[in-house]
């Protein structure tokens, strides 16, 4: 898939927001409440009916490592995958982004921002929403890759705390090397998962 970039259950809702948070007691160990994301902006995990959409989408941003759209249809479904949509305002899906968590480490399988809503804290609260869900799954390490070609994102991974820890010669279908990257989701000094 492309980084910026098979059947099971639909993935869990993010759910209704409380109309008011109780107050947090100094033992409460429970997870916090997700964030939602940045304003003007509107999330869900990803449903049948928009894999049109984010095929489109991906066409349009990745013409040479696009999923086909069977591909995306087999992702979606399988238990061990999280996919969620981001859409602006007016319900266009402006961002979308996919991770599998199989025992002890999660792997971003894809994120893409419309690149007229860049900027705005999408990838990254993509990103730190996909390190939620793995580490609900139990995973202890982040993985990915992305394109050595595209520093914008790798700064950003980076700046969530990955490491670069290894490089794929010509993965992409253009030729280009991929850059693996890794992250510890475990909180520091705690047990892994």
């Amino acid at each position: 898939m492309s980084p910026a970039d098979s059947p099971g259950g639909p993935p869990p809702s993010i759910g209704p927001r409380p109309s008011a948070a109780p107050a947090a007691s100094p033992a409460s160990t429970g997870p916090s409440p997700e964030p939602p994301p940045p304003a003007g902006y509107a999330a869900r995990p990803l449903e049948l009916a928009d894999l049109e959409a984010v095929h489109r989408f991906e066409l349009r941003l990745f013409p040479a490592d696009a999923w086909p759209l069977e591909m995306f249809l087999a992702e979606v479904r399988h238990p061990t995958r999280r996919y969620t949509v981001v859409l602006d305002e007016a319900g266009v899906v402006v961002g979308y982004a996919g991770m599998m968590a199989v025992a002890e480490t999660g792997d971003v399988q894809t994120i893409a921002v419309d690149p007229g809503h860049e900027g705005r804290g999408l990838g990254r609260w993509l990103m730190e929403r996909m390190h939620r869900q793995a580490r609900e799954a139990g995973a202890g390490t982040m993985m990915l890759e992305v394109r050595a070609d595209n520093p914008r994102a790798a700064g950003l991974y980076e700046s969530l705390g990955y490491a670069r820890i290894h490089l794929r010669p010509r993965y992409y279908q253009d030729g280009v090397d991929a850059v693996i990257m890794s992250k510890d989701l475990t909180p520091e000094g705690g047990p892994r998962p």
